[in-house]
């Protein structure tokens, strides 16, 4: 549906997100949810009064966005990166994407995930955006169970009474 008319008219990228504001058009997820954050501080989605804590934010992010969402196209959308006719480099891109979706998450969790949420005790804009993008490992071949600190997680995010209504909203 991102290739449609009608969402190129908005997003001529032909990517997700793109989020419409007063203002214009924004797209590429970390904008967007630096955007929402900003919009709302009272929320506390992002330590806007820490530059380092922020930065931090940033930095995972722009992991999520510049990593591991790449190395999980690899599996559906090879051909950006080579020839249709390169069967043999589409199969290797596709049979790859497990391995390094379990490097980035080895990384997310070991390194990177402070608890009980992305950055800490604070609920930010890196909590929504990995649980989107964990809920792709199983489909990506990853054993969830080398990843404890994501599956607890995930469990935080589903007892969120926003995430029980947009998943409502998505199996309706």
């Amino acid at each position: 549906q991102q290739r449609t008319p009608e969402y190129l008219a908005v997003n001529p990228k032909g990517r997700v997100p793109a989020l419409v504001t007063d203002r214009g058009i924004l797209t590429e997820t970390p904008a967007t949810l630096a955007y929402i954050a900003q919009t709302y501080p009272e929320s506390k989605l992002a330590p806007f009064d820490d530059p380092f804590a922020l930065a931090q934010v940033q930095s995972f992010c722009a992991y999520l966005c510049s990593t591991v969402h790449v190395a999980h196209a690899h599996k559906m959308r090879g051909t950006r990166w080579v020839k249709e006719s390169d069967k043999a480099a589409l199969k290797a891109m596709t049979a790859n994407v497990s391995k390094t979706m379990t490097e980035c998450f080895f990384l997310i969790e070991n390194e990177m995930f402070q608890g009980p949420w992305v950055m800490g005790s604070q609920f930010t804009i890196c909590d929504p955006y990995l649980f989107a993008i964990s809920s792709w490992l199983e489909s990506d071949g990853v054993d969830v169970a080398q990843f404890p600190l994501v599956i607890e997680h995930r469990s935080r995010m589903h007892e969120r009474d926003t995430v029980k209504r947009v998943m409502a909203m998505q199996n309706a």
